[in-house]
């Protein structure tokens, strides 16, 4: 009987030592909890990327197609949009310039950025254009219908997520169709990289519409297949302006010679 004490002690004296010390450990300071995700903003980012995704095979979605373009006040104008297999594009806007009563057509190739008169009430002239700089400058903001972006440059924006934009998901305007987002500038700058608005797209990135500040594009009718390349509306000439969006100013009759001045 001794013997077994004796080896119990031999067995229990270095557990009886170790066990303070597992005490300690167990009891000490312990690393810090995990921070919780918040739910909202992984929303947010999920919303991005999703739009990014969209976006980014807008790019690639080469087409011909109609948009139903809607300004309160205004009647309603079919806007026609080219984006053509060698990256080339067009866009035809009715009353895009000299405040509503010229057409104009808006169209970037390999040659260049150019602004193309129409022949319309207002400019009853044959089609000529105007090359407004090398493809990527930015349209002159007098000269810009803005009508254009949505569907061109400011997909670029959409893309780049160092952009300054907050994304979420949106429902869809009344008569627009696709997945929608809300996309809104956290930039405290007045130059906007685009219009605030809501943005839908099809899943297989064809734009169906957009609603921002400038009015309200809709897809008309399924799209058709792209041309090769665009053609530019009239021969290119050097010996004019651009047209300005804004209507010209009403002449001034005090300027006009009085009836019987010579």
């Amino acid at each position: 009987m001794p013997v077994l004490i004796r080896s119990a002690g031999r067995v229990l004296g270095p557990l009886a030592l170790a066990l303070p010390a597992l005490l300690v450990a167990c009891t000490g300071p312990q690393p810090p909890a995990p921070t919780p995700t918040d739910p909202g903003s992984v929303a947010v980012d999920a919303a991005r990327d999703e739009l990014a995704a969209l976006a980014a095979a807008a790019q690639d979605r080469h087409m011909v197609a109609q948009y139903v373009y809607s300004r309160p006040g205004q009647p309603d104008r079919t806007v026609a949009f080219t984006s053509a297999n060698d990256g080339s594009w067009r866009v035809d806007v009715p009353g895009g310039a000299l405040g509503g009563a010229a057409d104009v057509s808006m169209a970037a190739t390999a040659d260049g950025l150019f602004q193309c008169a129409l022949p319309s009430a207002g400019r009853p002239e044959p089609s000529s254009c105007v090359r407004l700089g090398e493809r990527d400058d930015a349209i002159p903001r007098r000269s810009d219908p803005r009508v254009q972006h949505p569907l061109t440059d400011w997909l670029d924006v959409l893309t780049d997520r160092r952009a300054p934009l907050a994304v979420a998901p949106a429902n869809a305007p009344e008569g627009l169709t696709g997945t929608c987002y809300s996309v809104d500038s956290t930039s405290a700058s007045l130059n906007a990289p685009l219009d605030v608005g809501i943005y839908c797209y099809d899943r297989d990135g064809t734009p169906t519409g957009v609603r921002t500040g400038v009015g309200t594009l809709r897809l008309a009718a399924p799209p058709g297949p792209a041309p090769a390349t665009v053609q530019l509306a009239g021969p290119v000439v050097v010996d004019r302006d651009p047209l300005d969006t804004a209507a010209p100013p009403t002449p001034d009759p005090s300027d006009s010679p009085s009836a019987g001045t010579s």
